[in-house]
């Protein structure tokens, strides 16, 4: 088996997918492809002393899925692989095909029962490669999705994977499979039509083979130039990122004025980063054509807000916010000098130094929010004015304002936290000040 051209091919990709050994976790189905990955991982177990398991997924979606579970327990024991499965929930969604809502649970388990420290290895080969490739051709997709599969990717927990067969074909892990008379099991559900991979895999592909010599690794061979394309697409994407975005007290924003400089192209592609730094899905051609427009023809004062999934995207004195929407925290009353924990995950603790004087013993200590009409005579600040007043003139955006801490002595404001004490109380030494930190 080691003296296979197949095992050399998928000793050559693991090399440079896994140069540091880490354990390997096979995602094994019980499938051809999947048994035949989960060989090869055990003929370079025994040459390298690499550590291999193997996971189960049991969706529940045939009524074949115990023997196969069955069949994948006894296969890791004769191979003598540490073996793990896990029961899943593939809930049914309008709009949502089966297939993809079972790869993302089936991801879920993959993470859940994986070592912590385990690469999880995946059996996609070159003609799921061109399916996928095909699939996103007929959806529209741009040369991100046309790039199709990369051989080492991230789940959105963190979790690497990689998929070391993604330039070999099924013809020849099967002839491989047949070869070393490898048992496996069908999925009868590969020879229904009615999904769309399937009946790529099933009519049309075989027909592009028969007429289109070396369809297959063209193919390949294209899908990896798009692959290196969009990666220097994304260099440049995140240098034009670095120069167009500042930092506004933990607000990451885009500034205007250096991305009305760029390239319309380019904009789209900083917006696209910028966005996948706060970890928003991707919004479509039309909402990033809004966003561009709104937020670079509109007026200096317009009241920009553009509604996503998960938030929103607003403007504020010529940058770009990222604003996930959150709740007002309720007040606490009578919390002394002690350590405040709010229902929205932040602490809100004292700390010793130039602040403002302790509270007399008759005097009640509570931390509001919202009451931007109060009003206070902030240190090095002429006159006296609203809270609202001075959150204006310290640049705070005006969503912002109502979750600025405030704290009351009875009903006097001591303290707009992180920005002002009121010049009334405050001690240059051995005063206290309240401080806001996040534990999520």
């Amino acid at each position: 088996m080691k003296s296979s051209f197949l095992f050399k091919q998928f000793n050559t990709a693991l090399h440079q997918l896994n140069p540091t050994r880490q354990t390997l976790c096979v995602a094994l189905s019980g499938g051809v492809d999947s048994v035949v990955l989960l060989h090869l991982c055990v003929a370079l177990r025994d040459t390298t002393n690499v550590d291999i398991e193997a996971v189960y997924v049991h969706h529940g979606l045939s009524v074949y899925a115990d023997d196969w579970l069955h069949f994948c327990d006894r296969l890791c024991k004769q191979l003598q692989v540490p073996f793990k499965y896990e029961y899943v929930d593939v809930e049914h969604k309008a709009r949502h095909s089966v297939e993809a809502q079972a790869r993302d649970v089936r991801y879920k388990a993959l993470h859940n029962q994986a070592s912590d420290d385990a690469l999880i290895v995946l059996g996609q080969h070159g003609d799921d490669q061109l399916e996928t490739f095909l699939l996103r051709l007929k959806r529209g997709s741009g040369l991100l999705g046309l790039g199709a599969m990369r051989a080492r990717t991230q789940l959105p927990n963190g979790r690497e994977c990689i998929r070391p067969l993604l330039h070999v074909s099924r013809d020849d892990i099967e002839a491989f499979a047949d070869h070393y008379a490898l048992s496996h099991i069908e999925d009868e559900s590969n020879k229904h039509d009615h999904f769309d991979r399937n009946f790529l895999r099933n009519r049309i592909i075989p027909q592009l083979k028969t007429r289109f010599s070396g369809l297959l690794p063209s193919a390949l061979r294209s899908i990896q130039l798009l692959q290196q394309q969009q990666q220097l697409i994304d260099e440049i994407t995140q240098d034009d990122l670095a120069l167009s975005i500042c930092n506004q007290r933990e607000s990451r924003c885009v500034d205007l004025a250096k991305l009305a400089n760029l390239s319309p192209l380019r904009q789209k592609n900083v917006v696209r980063a910028w966005l996948a730094l706060h970890n928003v899905a991707m919004p479509s051609l039309v909402q990033l054509e809004q966003i561009l427009v709104q937020s670079l023809t509109s007026k200096i004062d317009a009241q920009l807000s553009i509604d996503l999934k998960s938030g929103s995207i607003k403007r504020y004195r010529g940058l770009l916010y990222w604003v996930v929407t959150q709740d007002k925290p309720i007040e606490k009353s009578n919390v002394g000098l002690g350590t405040v924990m709010f229902e929205t995950g932040y602490v809100l603790c004292v700390k010793q130094g130039k602040g403002v004087r302790a509270p007399h013993p008759d005097e009640v200590v509570s931390i509001r929010f919202g009451c931007l009409n109060d009003k206070i005579k902030p240190q090095f600040k002429p006159g006296r004015n609203t809270v609202k007043h001075w959150l204006k003139d310290a640049k705070v955006p005006t969503w912002q304002r109502a979750l600025v801490p405030l704290i009351y002595y009875n009903d006097v404001l001591v303290q707009v936290v992180g920005y002002y004490f009121n010049h009334d109380h405050v001690m240059q030494e051995c005063g206290i000040y309240w401080e806001e930190r996040s534990d999520r």
